[in-house]
């Protein structure tokens, strides 16, 4: 049990420096053997790679403190093999994904007095991240990287919890076609900041994207793939070579389709189609499942029947199954839950 003095149920979603974290550098060809160390601080060159042409990825993934006081992460592994994707794609030496793995199990091991209470509502968010540390001037991969990971209790991504969020769709794009948006690089999410900073301003959670081709397929938010549900109770999620494949929204297909019994379908959803659809969700680590209660498009409302005050009757299954895996109150699928030995 924590021992931390900490209103665990009023956490918002913000960093709150824990007292390790993992850290591991490449030098001269390979990686080192890593250790835990106490200093949150990072020194660089000011002409480190990161900080003149992003070359940078990271993952984010949960533990959760169970009932019976077992401590645990959902589907790491997911992660490591995702971050790894990620890494080759921007010509960065792959972190293993064993590495990984042993790197999250001792990260929150040694954190473990941070890790929330059951029943909190609130989680500990686990943030690995690599870059490129050295020093260069001509565009091109750096040699040295570091790899590392911290971690940090959370409340809900959004303030609202499991209250429906308003969306709207933006004059930009989220990914150029054939790019990177199908990977978790730093440039993706640089890339959306100013569009979702006019978003809030606007009184909107998020930004929903078309696609960037022809602007007439959904495609995902700033953080968080989509999914729709059909009158007829068919869960449908966009499919396109510019979405991240998210590990919720994996998780979520397969709960829908082996839990609840829902035919399920990955295509591609024009945007013309969205008003037909009775129930929309937000999924992603940080939010697990958000609903959506309304999207805006350049002075149109498509309004959602479950309103802005509750989850559709679906959604609301589906987030509660899914919580209920990841608390450990419903059985869990064969190798989604890696237990942290403390």
């Amino acid at each position: 049990m924590s021992n931390k003095n900490i209103d665990w149920s009023n956490l918002g979603f913000a960093y709150i420096a824990t007292d390790y974290r993992y850290v591991s550098y490449f030098t001269e060809g390979k990686w080192d053997d890593g250790a835990l160390v106490k200093d949150p601080e990072i020194t660089m060159s000011e002409s480190a790679c990161v900080l003149q042409y992003n070359q940078s990825c990271f993952e984010g993934l949960k533990a959760y403190r169970w009932e019976d006081g077992r401590i645990v992460m959902f589907r790491p592994d997911l992660n490591a093999e995702r971050m790894y994707t990620t890494a080759q794609r921007l010509e960065m030496p792959p972190f293993p994904v064993e590495r990984f793995l042993d790197a999250m199990d001792q990260v929150v091991a040694a954190n473990a007095d941070w890790i929330p209470p059951y029943g909190s509502g609130a989680t500990l968010y686990i943030r690995p991240f690599m870059y490129g540390k050295n020093a260069v001037i001509g565009v091109k991969p750096a040699d040295e990287y570091e790899f590392r990971t911290f971690v940090t209790p959370v409340g809900p991504y959004f303030k609202g919890g499991a209250t429906p969020v308003a969306l709207r769709i933006p004059d930009f794009d989220r990914a150029a076609p054939r790019g990177t948006g199908n990977i978790k690089a730093g440039l993706n999410y640089a890339m959306s900041l100013h569009p979702v900073m006019e978003a809030h301003r606007e009184g909107y959670a998020e930004n929903l994207y078309l696609d960037p081709a022809t602007r007439t397929k959904v495609e995902e938010t700033g953080g968080a793939n989509v999914i729709f549900i059909t009158k007829d109770g068919e869960l449908v999620t966009p499919k396109s070579d510019s979405i991240l494949p998210s590990i919720t929204r994996r998780s979520i297909l397969y709960v829908a389709e082996h839990y609840l019994g829902l035919k399920v379908t990955e295509r591609e959803v024009l945007f013309e189609e969205v008003p037909e659809f009775v129930e929309c969700g937000l999924c992603g680590t940080a939010a697990v499942i958000s609903p959506v209660g309304r999207i805006h498009d350049h002075g149109r409302d498509i309004c959602f029947p479950n309103g802005m005050e509750q989850p559709g009757p679906i959604t609301k299954k589906l987030y509660d199954t899914l919580t209920g895996i990841q608390n450990g109150s419903v059985e869990a699928p064969e190798g989604w839950i890696r237990e942290v030995k403390i």
